[in-house]
């Protein structure tokens, strides 16, 4: 039963993260329109079950007005809301009450800034990166507060955590840019050990992401169809894991079944499952462009 819809406010990000599930970066196209984003939330209340909105991306702050519209609306229907952003915007304390006090009148229950190497902070030698400020400012403003903190694939001396914030996340997984930018030198283990997906329901999800073109996201770049196209109740009604062409062998026997069931037999053995699911999907957009998309995702436009 659907209980969270995390909308993709945009491709589009200040940071151009190596571990980005998505490929964001100051490239990327698409990005909603408070059309599109009145259309799903109408959508997501009709469903009956959805309790969560989140607003994420990307970066969501760069269309700041257009996620507090968002937000906006989101309350007015019922859900609770939340916003996953980089912080970079609290370039100090008195600019970061700016951004934030708006968030304490719409009643945003989750706010959950990433704080780690990847975002800016000991990648740039810097002990007190914007995000460290933006999360200062919001918890002394009562907001919600929670930190996704992803550790780099070679371990090394985690730095201070910030006080006052549950944290969310491990280690990457290597599924989008880490797929490419990250895995060498990781150890690698053979396709036969990665018999299940780890991390996802993909019979009977309680969660998707929607970007702009309305792609139902079950795992990034996994798709259900279009609810521009086809409505989320019906997406959700009609869809049946072992009829979907990605989904079916993945819930069968995980990545390594979708590698056999297709032929498909990596260079390099995967670094864990997400990689040796990216790569076999990767390799399988062109046969599956309804089910696997937007291409961008994939590094490939």
């Amino acid at each position: 039963m659907l209980r969270e819809v995390h909308i993709l406010l945009t491709y589009s990000c200040n940071f151009e993260c190596d571990h980005c599930f998505l490929y964001c970066g100051p490239k990327a196209k698409g990005t909603f329109t408070r059309d599109r984003i009145a259309e799903l939330l109408d959508q997501a209340k009709r469903l009956g079950t959805v309790e969560w909105i989140y607003f994420e991306g990307g970066e969501p702050f760069l269309f700041y007005s257009l996620m507090l519209e968002g937000l906006g609306m989101a309350r007015a229907l019922g859900f609770k809301t939340g916003i996953v952003t980089n912080g970079s915007w609290a370039t100090s304390e008195a600019d970061a009450e700016i951004w934030l006090e708006p968030l304490c009148a719409l009643e945003v229950a989750d706010l959950s800034m990433s704080d780690d190497w990847f975002h800016g902070g000991e990648r740039g030698g810097r002990s007190d990166p914007p995000v460290r400020t933006a999360l200062r400012v919001a918890r002394r403003l009562g907001l919600p507060v929670d930190t996704i903190r992803i550790e780099r694939p070679a371990s090394g001396t985690e730095s201070a955590r910030p006080k006052g914030a549950t944290i969310v996340g491990g280690e990457v997984r290597f599924r989008g840019r880490a797929a490419d930018r990250l895995s060498d030198g990781v150890p690698r283990q053979p396709v036969e050990t990665f018999t299940e997906c780890p991390y996802e329901d993909l019979r009977t999800p309680e969660r998707v992401h929607v970007d702009c073109y309305g792609n139902v996201h079950f795992c990034q770049g996994l798709t259900v169809g279009s609810l521009w196209d086809t409505p989320l109740s019906r997406l959700l009604a009609d869809y049946r894991a072992e009829a979907h062409p990605v989904c079916g062998p993945l819930v069968e026997g995980g990545p390594a079944r979708l590698a056999q069931v297709y032929g498909i037999a990596p260079e390099t053995g995967p670094a864990d499952a997400c990689h040796l699911c990216f790569q076999a999907r990767r390799a399988l957009i062109d046969r599956f462009p309804e089910h696997l998309t937007p291409r961008q995702v994939y590094g490939l436009d």
